[in-house]
């Protein structure tokens, strides 16, 4: 792993429990928290050249999500206002801040794509994710549950995480069916 490539799986692994942790308390929910880190991880994944060294990489993963998660509620308690007052006085910096339709289109997409990347996986591959990664259950439990011993659970993860990653690749860099990114359903 060269200097200036941070391992960004390596560093996600590491440090996106404590930060979706802290997102739980900011956000003031599980879901939000959820849908935050998956997010704050396709901008930091997106940015990846900004991170100066891979030992600042929690707190600034923490710094981008919590500015995703302010957005998200300052959005949810202001669109009543903003839908009924002219943007005029405060209108402009809010509206520089806040995440207009293509920010939120883009959200859609994104959580989509990470849906659909996780839908993708082989079925004993996606249990192993879905436990592990998207419930943060502990890893003896997940073995325990699913019958399997820890060593297979874990080679399970490595492979699944390795199939969502590289399945938001593609997405990213556009080998998708431009049906997907577009917001079509025909795909499948």
């Amino acid at each position: 792993m060269g200097h200036d490539a941070p391992d960004f799986e390596a560093l996600t692994r590491q440090h996106k429990d404590s930060v979706y942790r802290q997102m739980i308390r900011v956000c003031g929910n599980r879901e939000d928290a959820e849908d935050v880190l998956i997010e704050a991880l396709l901008k930091a994944y997106r940015h990846l050249d900004q991170l100066r060294e891979s030992e600042a990489f929690r707190a600034w993963l923490a710094q981008i999500a919590r500015r995703v998660c302010w957005q998200l509620k300052e959005q949810e308690s202001l669109m009543p206002l903003l839908q009924l007052s002219t943007l005029q006085d405060e209108g402009q910096e809010i509206a520089a801040d806040e995440p207009g339709p293509e920010t939120q289109a883009t959200r859609r997409q994104m959580k989509q794509l990470f849906d659909e990347a996780i839908a993708s996986l082989p079925a004993g591959y996606r249990s192993v994710y879905e436990l592990r990664e998207i419930e943060d259950r502990p890893g003896d439990e997940v073995a325990l549950k699913l019958g399997i011993s820890r060593a297979a659970m874990k080679s399970r993860l490595h492979r699944a995480r390795e199939m969502v990653r590289a399945h938001l690749d593609r997405a990213l860099v556009g080998e998708m069916p431009k049906k997907i990114l577009l917001g079509g359903t025909s795909w499948k």
